[in-house]
């Protein structure tokens, strides 16, 4: 019997702390979950949310794939801008589009890994990507790059947009250096500047800082990276001239780089990213002579 009767109290106890803790479970508030700045890891049941503390602003980060001389990743202009934009949100919120690697990349087509479109498609799908964010409720497109053969495509886009009139601004991120980070780099930099270009010391550091484990540094010298000189035409452009003279789709020198390098270049335009995307969430001057310029076209 003093069995049973201490069983029944030991029981009784238990379920009573069960309910307390089940109380207190219900009363504590749910520790809200953080909103994910990449569209494709946003719920549709969040969207209101990301349009509205974004200020219906979205980044496209525009990379490509290419070869990086000999040690660094196919993917690195993708892999920088990406960084940029993910790091940069978490100071100043906006929607990233995924990842979009569908730039002007002709001149390597002769290198493997390189992904290269027909010039009409990159062009319709530029424009149709940039239409889909808009039909999604965003007003601002704010496009960052990271391969140099971009942005004379870019900025010929961008002045199209003012062939008809659209819902959406887009602006194009181009970072820049002022003085007192060009003598930090200055300080930092080994190689000659005038021929750093693509793979050399800068993009290498970067990617030393951003990710290194895709880093090889041992292959950096197993490949030249200087101007062959092959082509020398006096005022004229051609669209041979990079392969002319970087057949190797290098041009520089990447086994001189460091991660202290890559950190300054890096939190440099990441810090200018965050105060273009304030700025541009706060304007509201360009839809509104967008506006004022296509009413004016259509009266006249």
């Amino acid at each position: 019997m003093k069995v049973t009767i201490l069983s029944w109290f030991l029981i009784t106890i238990l379920a009573s702390d069960l309910v307390l803790h089940a109380q207190s479970q219900q009363a504590r508030p749910q520790q809200a979950q953080p909103l994910h700045a990449r569209w494709d890891e946003l719920t549709a049941s969040d969207w209101p949310k990301a349009l509205a503390q974004s200020n219906q602003t979205c980044i496209l980060p525009i990379g490509i794939l290419e070869k990086h001389g000999p040690h660094v990743p196919i993917g690195s202009d993708l892999i920088q801008v990406r960084e940029w934009a993910a790091r940069a949100t978490k100071k100043e919120y906006a929607v990233i589009f995924p990842d979009y690697f569908y730039g002007q990349i002709n001149e390597a087509r002769h290198q493997p890994g390189t992904f290269a479109l027909p010039e009409r498609i990159v062009w319709d799908l530029l424009e149709a990507t940039c239409d889909e964010i808009g039909r999604n409720g965003f007003k601002k497109i704010v496009i960052i790059n990271g391969h140099g053969g971009n942005p004379q495509l870019i900025r010929y886009f961008i002045q199209t947009r003012l062939e008809k009139q659209r819902n959406y601004a887009v602006y194009f991120f181009e970072p820049s250096g002022d003085s007192a980070y060009n003598r930090q780099l200055n300080a930092l930099h080994k190689s000659d500047p005038a021929t750093d270009q693509h793979a050399g010391e800068r993009e290498t550091s970067t990617l030393l800082y951003l990710r290194p484990d895709l880093v090889k540094m041992d292959s950096a010298a197993t490949e030249s990276g200087a101007n062959q000189h092959r082509l020398n035409i006096p005022n004229i452009y051609t669209a041979i001239w990079w392969y002319a003279d970087y057949p190797n789709h290098y041009a520089g020198d990447g086994s001189k780089a460091t991660r202290a390098e890559g950190e300054l270049i890096n939190e440099h335009f990441i810090g200018q990213l965050v105060e273009a995307l304030r700025a541009v969430k706060a304007d509201t001057k360009t839809l509104q002579l967008q506006n004022e310029f296509f009413n004016r076209v259509k009266k006249e």
